[in-house]
């Protein structure tokens, strides 16, 4: 992608307008947000912590705590690849930011974002089989598969990335060299092309496409047969906890799916700005936010295994 400005000469700088443009609300938003930011640092950083824990816990060796270690490592890097710059749009006049960096920003987005949602579907399989197939866990839950699971998501985020920031490579931006959002965006900068976006509309119909439905039939599928399961269960305490695990996951994964598709899975014509900006704060923000409380803070068997390691340690 080129930004022409006249006929030789190519401007380097972008200019990112922000969440909001009211100035009564651009300090509050900068606290807000940054504490959400540490709250999601210090959330998944002592997520990441975990694989400490894991290699001194025997009973956490399972792939559930696989997943979630590289959930942590996802929403990690995820909410940090736009939240730093959100901030210092809140309290600068001006925040500008280099098209190399607008082009890492909008890979890295594309990448984390891909990949935290193969990730929750590889969470809803490990359930579906832990619920469903208990007898055969250890045989479909083994390490080489869930290697394979993590393997295959980072490959699918490597292969829609790089797909997404090709075709933005291709085009060409006229005078203007503002983005109307608050990170490096795909609709905001096709606004900003005065060539043909059409190839890139196909690909991001694509390739979002298959990365959100896909996945969103894996979980549903397998929630169905979660759901037929537990009502199978005789114990009330037992449908009790099972729901409630499974209502977690639900409302992640429909946080983030559903913000997405509402972003993505439509032209750019019809997308305002605005509706685009808040959609945006949902999958970029709360859900990094949310998993760390959601997984592990709750997870008492996280909680044993520390209490565990901590009295062996003094005594």
């Amino acid at each position: 992608m080129r930004m022409a400005l006249g006929n030789d000469s190519f401007e380097t700088e972008l200019i990112l307008l922000g969440l909001m443009d009211q100035p009564d609300l651009q300090v509050p938003s900068f606290f807000l947000f940054l504490i959400m930011y540490m709250v999601t640092v210090l959330g998944n950083m002592g997520n990441l912590g975990l694989i400490i824990l894991i290699g001194l816990s025997s009973h956490l060796h399972t792939p559930m705590y696989f997943f979630l270690f590289n959930l942590s490592f996802i929403d990690f890097f995820y909410s940090s690849v736009f939240t730093p710059k959100m901030l210092i749009n809140f309290i600068s006049k001006k925040n500008i930011i280099s098209y190399t960096g607008c082009m890492a920003q909008f890979y890295f987005l594309s990448f984390f974002g891909i990949s935290e949602c193969y990730v929750l579907t590889a969470l809803a399989y490990d359930l579906y089989v832990a619920i469903c197939k208990p007898l055969l866990y250890n045989i479909a839950m083994s390490p080489k598969v869930c290697s394979s699971l993590m393997l295959g998501s980072y490959l699918m985020a490597f292969s829609g990335a790089m797909a997404h920031t090709g075709c933005m490579l291709r085009l060409t931006f006229c005078d203007a060299n503002t983005v109307n959002h608050y990170f490096c965006d795909f609709l905001p900068l096709l606004q900003l092309s005065c060539t043909s976006t059409y190839v890139n509309e196909l690909v991001v119909f694509i390739v979002v496409g298959i990365n959100v439905i896909v996945p969103s039939l894996t979980i549903f599928i397998s929630y169905g047969f979660i759901l037929s399961s537990i009502l199978r269960i005789s114990s009330t305490e037992g449908r009790s906890k099972a729901f409630s695990t499974c209502s977690s996951h639900i409302i992640a994964v429909s946080l983030f799916f559903g913000s997405s598709a509402f972003t993505y899975l439509k032209p750019s014509s019809s997308v305002s700005m605005d509706e685009g900006k808040i959609s945006s704060v949902f999958y970029t923000n709360t859900v990094p936010l949310m998993n760390p409380l959601i997984y592990s803070l709750r997870n008492k068997d996280v909680k044993l295994a520390l209490r565990k390691i901590l009295s062996r340690r003094k005594f």
